[in-house]
């Protein structure tokens, strides 16, 4: 185990160091200017260059990719092309608002999926069965944007009972507001990534039930719950840890949409506007900070299946 976690912590950083290649690459290649962000309508050549030599643009490449490695060896993601500020902070800041948001909707859709998609699959050939797949596979074609209008229609619209959106001014200074601003967001994202989680609880817990260990566990005089509980629950965990480090990726990396439908000042919102004005800092922070986490995520969700299921620790599937 312990030489796993090396290889993967190992893994971590040199996919890490390729990421920050790429995303340098990449943001090069995209058209326009960033000194025009910068400058107004018919400025001037000798104006574009001084914009260029201000934020470096016009060093040579390899320069600019050393000086972002040696921000980021330093924890230090560079100063905004537009506003002047470090990026840093302001990531911190917006974290504060795309962090909880995202783990919130992530327990939300966990509690609701497991035991849904645990009765669904018990009670597959019923009637609660077949209204928890068609309910699932509507959940999965319904847009995020769209769920998330419809309940701002309905919960502050028509009842006015939470925001429409926003994010209070000072923050968690103030959490009752701060937890009523996310509560729309939070359950408009749940609801989505719950749709999903049901269908793999479902199909894992279906693979268990049909299994050969669990029906001699039941002919050896266990209770289902008892065989479920000994030899049933580790095994559909397996795949579904899986799954969940997939969605909680996916749902960090998406928060861009949810955040626009609420006007929400976390990343995806930074994003976009850093994207508008060719500010490299702010994408390259942004960009960076959220392949870090979902590498983090990834290697978690492969640390909790090597620590439930000990035949991935052996070799011996």
């Amino acid at each position: 185990m312990t030489r796993y976690l090396v290889r993967r912590a190992a893994l971590l950083v040199g996919t890490l160091l390729l990421a920050s290649i790429v995303l340098f690459v990449l943001l090069r290649l995209l058209p326009g200017d960033p000194a025009n962000a910068l400058l107004s309508v018919g400025a001037t050549p000798d104006q574009v260059a001084a914009a260029r030599h201000q934020i470096g643009t016009d060093r040579p490449l390899p320069a600019q990719f050393g000086h972002w490695l040696g921000q980021l060896a330093t924890l230090h993601f560079g100063t905004s092309f537009v506003s002047s500020l470090p990026v840093g902070p302001e990531i911190v800041s917006r974290l504060a608002v795309t962090v909880p948001l995202t783990l919130a909707a992530f327990v939300l859709a966990v509690v609701v999926a497991v035991p849904v998609g645990f009765v669904a699959a018990h009670r597959s050939h019923t009637w609660y069965g077949a209204v928890v797949g068609v309910v699932s596979q509507l959940g999965i074609a319904v847009p995020a944007f769209w769920l998330g209008l419809l309940l701002v229609w309905v919960f502050a619209l028509h009842l006015r009972v939470l925001p429409a959106g926003g994010f209070p001014p000072y923050g968690w200074s103030t959490p009752g507001d701060a937890m009523r601003a996310l509560v729309l967001p939070v359950v408009t994202v749940a609801l989505v990534m719950a749709a999903s989680l049901i269908r793999y609880v479902r199909s894992a817990t279906l693979d268990v039930l049909g299994s050969d260990h669990l029906r001699t566990a039941r002919a050896l005089g266990s209770s289902f719950v008892g065989a479920m509980w000994r030899h049933g629950v580790r095994n559909a965990a397996v795949p579904v840890v899986s799954v969940l480090g997939i969605e909680l990726a996916t749902t960090f990396l998406g928060a861009v949409v949810i955040e626009s439908v609420f006007a929400l000042p976390g990343l995806g919102s930074m994003l976009v506007r850093g994207i508008a004005q060719h500010d490299y800092p702010v994408i390259q922070g942004v960009l960076f900070v959220s392949t870090f986490a979902v590498l983090i995520v990834g290697f978690l969700a492969d640390v909790a299946q090597r620590l439930i299921d000990p035949r991935l620790r052996t070799g011996r599937l």
